[in-house]
């Protein structure tokens, strides 16, 4: 396994390392099983940060890889991950945002 250098994220009642590389799903959205297989191959080596959006089109395939990742047992928890994700433009009025949090 790859180590992969990190950072640690403070809030109000908490801290929690993040890895400073992040495996990117933007260019992804061509097969969703070939994301799905890139990621769980990704998370073999060490990466344990993922990068994602509604846009990309890659949040479910990402998420259908991690739970393989559990059932093969190369992740134990969602603990030992870090994703992040975006707000897009178009859902920051006020009544929008929850529901594309969702």
């Amino acid at each position: 396994m790859v180590s992969i250098p990190e950072t640690t994220i403070t809030s109000s009642d908490s801290r929690r390392p993040i890895p400073l590389i992040g495996l990117g799903t933007a260019s992804a959205t061509e097969s969703t099983d070939e994301l799905k297989d890139v990621v769980i191959k990704a998370i073999k080596v060490g990466y344990r940060h993922f990068d994602t959006a509604t846009l990309y089109g890659s949040e479910k395939p990402l998420g259908e890889a991690i739970k393989e990742a559990f059932r093969f047992g190369l992740i134990k928890s969602r603990a030992e991950l870090f994703m992040t994700t975006k707000l897009w433009c178009d859902s920051t009025k006020g009544h929008l945002v929850v529901p594309a949090i969702n």
